[in-house]
C-alpha cells in the first residue's frame, strides 16, 4: 500500500511540526527566549503555556485529519490509468503503450484477444444487415 505509506510520511512530518511548535512554546515559557535574546526579566506563566498547548492541539487535530483525507484521495486518483480514447493505448510514465504491452511489462502477464457477448451480438447484427 504505497499510498498509505506516503500518507503516513506526510502526517509524520506534520506531527513533528506541531510538536516542534509546542516544544518552542514551552521553551519560551520555561527559559524566556525573548529575555535571553534581548535581555530583560522573565516570569513563568504555566496557565498561558497550557492554554497555548491546548490551542495548538485543537488546531493540529483537524489539520491532521484533513491532510490524511486529502493525501489518501490524491494517491487514489493518481492510481488511475489514463487510456487514449482513440487507440486505447495506456499512459505508462512518459510513453503511450498498447494494453497488451502494459500487462506484459507491469504484471508479466500474457494477453489474448476475445470478444465479449455484447460486442459479438453487435457484430453479428452488423453482418446480417450488411448481407
Amino acid at each position: 500500500m504505497p499510498a498509505r505509506r506516503h500518507a503516513s510520511q506526510i502526517l509524520a512530518v506534520e506531527i513533528v511540526g506541531f510538536l516542534a511548535i509546542i516544544a518552542l512554546s514551552w521553551a519560551n515559557e520555561l527559559y524566556g527566549l525573548p529575555s535571553l535574546i534581548f535581555g530583560g526579566g522573565h516570569r513563568v506563566n504555566w496557565p498561558e503555556s497550557l492554554l497555548e498547548t491546548a490551542i495548538i492541539t485543537l488546531v493540529a487535530v483537524p489539520v491532521l485529519l484533513l491532510t490524511r483525507r486529502l493525501v489518501l484521495r490524491l494517491h487514489y486518483l493518481e492510481e488511475f490509468l489514463r487510456v487514449c480514447s482513440w487507440c486505447r493505448k495506456l499512459n505508462a510514465g512518459d510513453e503511450w503503450i498498447p494494453v497488451e504491452e502494459f500487462f506484459a511489462q507491469r504484471f508479466d502477464t500474457q494477453t489474448s484477444h476475445g470478444m465479449c457477448p455484447a460486442c459479438l451480438a453487435e457484430q453479428k447484427g452488423k453482418l446480417r444487415r450488411a448481407s
